[in-house]
This record gives structure tokens, C-alpha cells and sequence, in this order.
């Protein structure tokens, strides 16, 4: 597929324009439940990040983040608030960043500028990202399988959390074995912890307390980087706050999003 070609979006309702991003393995169809509140409010636009969800077919070689970031904000093609899950919120970040003007508000949910551990920085175990390339070699869906256990780990309905995730992400044909290694290159190399201070939009950072992969020592260190963005972290919740607790999540989404456009 050429560069020309559009990622292909979706959008519900109107209003202020809300634009949901996905985090890695998964695809938009996560954000479904959130759809169904939030389109009372907003204009709900979902994005499949390249090679994912309704974007299957949508490869990308090389799998740069200027190249995805560049590609979605094509297909918004307007000023929005930008909210990314996990990877999605990397790609969110690079988005306000690079186009700042494009960027009403920044939120990012269970995302950190840096997902690895590094010396003095908390995040995930560089031999945990090994092991996934060495599943990934063998077995695609087991693999994305095994991931929705890990977003839902730490959470009270466990079990309910991962039949939810499997149920919303498998509506879609899954990502090629290229697309799911490529983008996880991303995980493993974006650093975005020198820019935060650089973002100058309105920014809401949502954190699951039991999440595994986004730890609590690496929360601490983010409020440093980012001082003048606002912090929620939710009690009960892990990676997937929006699945997990989506009462809470919405409240505060809508509690947040509301005086910044009254």
C-alpha cells in the first residue's frame, strides 16, 4: 500500500472531536463500550493504527512512528483531542508534539514515555519484550492471547476483563506476524521522556494502579517530567482502566474534557 492511501477511521455522534488510539496487539474495537457513552457528548473517532483492525491490510515498511503519527493525523484531519491507550499513547504524544496546533487536549491512559526498564527507570523487563518476540515467532495468536491476560492482570474481575478484551479485539482479522514485531519495536525504542516538558495543550495522564506494565515508581518519575499536566490514577484498575472500570473512566474523561471547552 502507497503512503497516499488513508488510514480508514471511524466516527459516532458530534460535538468536540474525540480521537481514540489503541494500544499494541489490539485494535479499535476496544474502545466500543466508550463509544457507546461518549457519543452523547462528542464526535467519537477510532483510529486502527497501520496493519491493525480495519487497517489490516494497511502494512508498513519501515514501522516508523513518523510514519504512523503522519498517517493518522491525516485521517483525523482536524483539531481534536487525542486520547491513546498504552502504544496509542506514544502515538498520541508524537502527535502533539509534531502538530501541536492539532492538538486541543492530550490524554494519555495506562502510557508511559518510556515502556522499558532502563538504569534508573521503571518499566517493563527488557526479558519480558524478548519473550514476546520469541512467542510471536511461534504463534501470533496465542501470543496476542497471552497479552490480554497481562492487561487485565491485578484487576478483581479478571476473568471477565479478558472475555471483554477478546471479544471486542477478535471482531477483527489479527495483525501479521510483521506488523505485531514492527510496532513492538516502538514499545521497545520511543523515549519520549526529555519532550513531555515540550507539550503545551491541556494534558490528562489516567493510570490503572495494579498496572503491571506501567508501574507506580514509573508514575512518580512521569509527574516530574510533566509538572503541569493533570494526574488520575484509578485504585482498582490495571492496564485496561476503560474495560475494567468504565463507569470511573468516563466520569473522569468527562469531568476533565468538560471545563476545557465550556
Amino acid at each position: 500500500m502507497s503512503m497516499a492511501e488513508t488510514l480508514k477511521i471511524s466516527s459516532q455522534g458530534s460535538g468536540i472531536p474525540l480521537v481514540f488510539i489503541h494500544g499494541w496487539g489490539l485494535n479499535s474495537a476496544v474502545w466500543q463500550p466508550s463509544i457507546e457513552v461518549l457519543k452523547e457528548k462528542f464526535e467519537v473517532i477510532t483510529v486502527d493504527l497501520p496493519g491493525f483492525g480495519s487497517n489490516v491490510e494497511h502494512s508498513l515498511s519501515p514501522y516508523t512512528l513518523a510514519k504512523v503519527v503522519t498517517l493518522v493525523q491525516q485521517a483525523v484531519a482536524k483539531p481534536a483531542v487525542y486520547i491513546g491507550w498504552s502504544l496509542g499513547g506514544l502515538v498520541a504524544c508524537e502527535i502533539a508534539l509534531n502538530y501541536p496546533g492539532k492538538v486541543r487536549a492530550l490524554v494519555t491512559v495506562a502510557s508511559s514515555p518510556c515502556f522499558v526498564e532502563r538504569e534508573s527507570w521503571f518499566g517493563i523487563k527488557p526479558d519480558v519484550l524478548a519473550l514476546f518476540h520469541r512467542q510471536l515467532a511461534e504463534d501470533t495468536a496465542k501470543t496476542i492471547n497471552n497479552f490480554l491476560k497481562i492487561q487485565a492482570m491485578g484487576s478483581p474481575h479478571l476473568r471477565h476483563d479478558i472475555k471483554l478484551l477478546r471479544e471486542l479485539v477478535m471482531q477483527f482479522q489479527i495483525p501479521t506476524k510483521a506488523t505485531l514485531e514492527d510496532s513492538l519495536q516502538l514499545l521497545e525504542t520511543v523515549d519520549h521522556r526529555e519532550n513531555l516538558i515540550e507539550l503545551s495543550m491541556p494534558f490528562l495522564r489516567m493510570y490503572g494502579k495494579l498496572d503491571g506494565l506501567v508501574p507506580r515508581k514509573a508514575i512518580e518519575a512521569i509527574n516530574l517530567l510533566s509538572p503541569e499536566s493533570d494526574v488520575v490514577i484509578l485504585d482498582k484498575a490495571s492496564h485496561a482502566p476503560f474495560i475494567s472500570h468504565p463507569e470511573e473512566f468516563h466520569q473522569v474523561l468527562i469531568a476533565w474534557l468538560s471545563p476545557l471547552f465550556e
